[in-house]
């Protein structure tokens, strides 16, 4: 079955001010419906197909760079959606805000790690925070579309919460303010999604 652009679990201007209704709409609908044709088109007719996202970003060869790109891009923003919320901000709370404090010292040190990881990428990327077998978290950047899932890029780890800093995920509201964009993620983060993926992937 081919792989389908999911629906946002919210309205499009269910973000603002942090994330403007217009750089959703065209994040969502025609970045990612990109990312979701090129990804089905990649995978037609090769042993890919039928396979899940999670699968296939696993066992990746990485010189197919038509599966890297898109893949990731379908994967990524599929979780970037996901951990976002209207009613998101504030601090994590249960295991998650146990394991925090234990890999990175506080809250604050985290989201310290994480900032620099998302304001240092340079050109396009993601910032991360992964969850490792046993539970230790880990902040790391990848370039474009690459993500933790891959192989040999240098993160590993099952990946919980994504930044988009790819400048289309901002530009609209923020222009080259990429450190204001990155301040105002924090304001949307479901700590509930986060807590949950950490759960599964610990």
């Amino acid at each position: 079955m081919a792989f389908e652009l999911p629906q946002l679990k919210y309205a499009k201007d269910a973000l603002e001010p942090h994330i403007d209704a217009k750089t959703m709409e065209i994040h969502h609908g025609k970045h990612h419906q990109g990312y979701t044709n090129k990804l089905n088109d990649a995978v037609d007719g090769t042993d890919l197909e039928g396979k899940t996202i999670e699968n296939i970003l696993n066992n990746l060869d990485m010189n197919n760079t038509a599966v890297r790109n898109n893949g990731g891009g379908f994967y990524n923003h599929r979780l970037f959606w996901e951990v976002m919320s209207p009613n998101g901000g504030g601090n994590p709370s249960g295991d998650l805000a146990d394991a925090i404090k234990t890999s990175f010292g506080s809250f604050d040190a985290f989201k310290d790690k994480f900032s620099a990881a998302a304001k240092g990428q340079f050109g396009s990327g993601w910032a991360w925070l992964c969850v490792h077998e046993g539970g230790k978290l880990d902040v790391c950047g990848t370039p474009n579309q690459d993500n933790p899932l891959m192989p040999e890029v240098g993160c590993g780890g099952t990946p919980i919460l994504g930044l988009d800093v790819w400048e289309h995920a901002y530009y609209l509201n923020y222009q080259n303010r990429r450190p204001d964009y990155v301040e105002a993620f924090f304001n949307v983060i479901n700590w509930e999604e986060v807590s949950r993926r950490y759960a599964e992937g610990k």
